[in-house]
């Protein structure tokens, strides 16, 4: 019995959960069906075909393939789309995915020839192949070579990202002309390429005949652009007989903003020689403008321990300066300077192909002036020169040279007044001349032993003078000077014969001293007018003459025997 009660609980629960699963299912399947009984919309939206005209050409054949899509220009293909422009031994144009490509065609020798030609968006490359996504405007480069502003760019692959960024890898930068196989070379493994802005890059490597050198750049940045750009300038390669091989006039330029840049080159040749230059510009629109150039080099000939073998260091110095006219009326600076060794344009190497190796003379100047307006105006200037021969290595300066006057002053009138008789027409001035003569060889140039043999000294000069009238009729002026001068240095005479002028021995003793000399000097004058008439008829008329009789006195004391 109980058994019984046993197997019908069991059916009734099985039957329960045969129920359940049909009512899952039941329940499972109508949602399927309700799901398919709804129309989907389908989100993918089919790619537009190209939007322009292409023009398309090729000499040997033009195949269209329907079922694939694609049109096929073999043998000085030529197509034209838009701004893009694609000339190579064969392309493919993929109309499906709006792709093409292009890539080189072998002749009957096996050589591949027609390398592709692209240019997109006014850039143009010249790789073995490439695809180019008109969409997207991205491409991959194989072998891709450019030229921008005088640089030479050729990577192994190349991505295009847009019409502005490319990425090159494994690329050659250089300024050799020949592209193929240059000389020299900047390896770049990863950079970036702007066309006609920059190259950026990574660690970079300096290769010679295709073989790597010690000199590594952790960065390098290559302006590309026509603009002043900050960048590296790349060096110059070759051999000199006496040097060995080079790098010549290679560096950095930095372009500060629009008024300031400086551009720092450097030479080395392989037997030790080296060379550093800095060169600078300025420029402040209506105010002023100038260039700086600092030279260094030094140089080695022979092998040591040989005869003939010497060194030596040499160096130049210029600079030049000029100053808007109408940025400041009341002063103004100027400089054009010239200095260093006599030597340099004939030894330097980058000086021997240059006008300066046939000049003799190295001159400098530096000037600055000022007037002082009001009553009395001053005017001051203040000058300092050099002149240097660089045969017989003399180099002379005046450092300083220094003038300030004075206008003329009428101290018993007011400014502007009439100026009658003696006393309102006193008047004077006053001038001051000062220099510093030095006369040394360019081996103590800028030494202190240069400054040993210095003259200087200054004068000052005070002219008066008045004029009056006497009786009417005679003019009569007076008129005198004062002049004092100041010096460092003085000669001393000994054993003076004044009879015969001759002179035992002469010395020279330094240190301050000072003498004056004065002149005094009138003149008494009028002038007589007649006039002789004609008679009536004759040729001439009238003759009419002037007679300025003078008389003059003037005392000039002579003060040779004392100074």
């Amino acid at each position: 019995m109980q058994t019984k009660k046993l197997y019908k609980s069991h059916f009734v629960k099985l039957i329960f959960i045969c129920v359940l699963f049909c009512g899952i299912k039941i329940n499972y399947s109508q949602d399927i069906k309700e799901n398919d009984s709804i129309i989907q919309n389908d989100t993918l939206t089919k790619k537009p075909l190209l939007l322009g005209k292409i023009t398309r050409n090729a000499k040997g054949y033009i195949k269209i393939d329907k079922t694939k899509g694609k049109l096929y220009l073999y043998d000085q293909a030529e197509l034209y789309y838009l701004d893009t422009e694609l000339k190579a031994g064969i392309i493919v144009l993929d109309y499906n995915n709006n792709e093409v490509a292009a890539g080189r065609i072998k002749d009957s020798t096996g050589q591949l020839i027609q390398p592709p030609f692209f240019k997109q968006a006014g850039n143009e490359v010249n790789p073995d192949s490439i695809r180019f996504n008109f969409d997207t405007k991205k491409a991959i480069i194989w072998n891709s070579k450019s030229e921008q502003n005088g640089m030479n760019v050729s990577a192994l692959a190349t991505k295009k990202e847009n019409d502005s960024v490319y990425f090159i890898k494994d690329a050659k930068v250089t300024t050799s002309k020949n592209v193929e196989d240059p000389e020299y070379y900047i390896r770049v493994r990863k950079g970036k390429f702007i066309p006609k802005n920059k190259i950026i890059a990574g660690l970079s490597n300096l290769y010679i005949e295709d073989v790597p050198t010690p000199i590594f750049l952790p960065f390098a940045y290559f302006p590309l652009t026509e603009n002043r750009k900050t960048g590296f300038i790349f060096p110059s390669i070759g051999q000199n007989n006496q040097r060995g091989y080079f790098f010549q006039n290679g560096g950095y330029y930095f372009a500060f903003n629009d008024y300031f840049d400086m551009t720092l080159l450097g030479d080395y040749y392989t037997n030790g020689s080296y060379g550093f230059r800095n060169e600078s510009n300025y420029r402040k629109r209506y105010s002023y403008s100038g260039s700086l150039s600092i030279r260094f080099e030094n140089l080695i000939n022979g092998e040591r321990g040989l005869p003939g073998y010497s060194k030596s260091n040499i160096y130049n110095f210029r600079w030049s300066h000029s100053q808007d006219s109408k940025s400041n009326p009341n002063s103004r600076f100027s400089a054009s300077v010239n200095l260093g060794s006599s030597n340099y344009f004939r030894e330097s190497v980058n000086q021997l192909n240059t006008p300066n190796f046939l000049n003799n003379t190295m001159n400098s100047s530096v000037s600055y002036s000022k007037t002082f307006r009001g009553y009395p105006s001053v005017n001051m200037s203040l000058t300092a020169s050099h002149s240097q021969n660089t045969r017989t290595k003399k180099v002379n300066m005046s450092l300083p040279t220094l003038n300030a006057s004075m206008e003329r002053i009428y101290p018993f009138v007011k400014r502007n007044g009439q100026k009658k008789g003696f006393f309102k027409n006193i008047n004077f001035q006053y001038s001051l001349r000062g220099e510093n003569r030095i006369e040394t060889s360019d081996s103590l140039f800028l030494k202190k032993e240069m400054f040993d043999d210095a003259i200087y000294g200054m004068k000052h000069s005070i002219p008066i003078s008045t004029n009056f009238k006497v009786l009417k009729h005679l003019s009569v002026s007076v008129g005198g000077s004062f002049e004092e001068v100041w010096t460092g240095q003085t000669i001393k005479k000994n054993d003076y014969d004044i009879i015969n002028q001759t002179i035992g021995t002469k010395d020279t003793i330094k240190g301050f001293d000072r003498f004056n000399k004065y002149n005094f000097s009138t003149n008494i004058g009028t002038t007589i007018y007649g006039v002789f008439n004609f008679k009536e008829g004759k040729k001439f008329q009238t003759i009419r003459h002037v007679i300025r009789p003078s008389v003059n006195y003037s005392i000039n004391p002579s003060f040779e025997k004392y100074y």
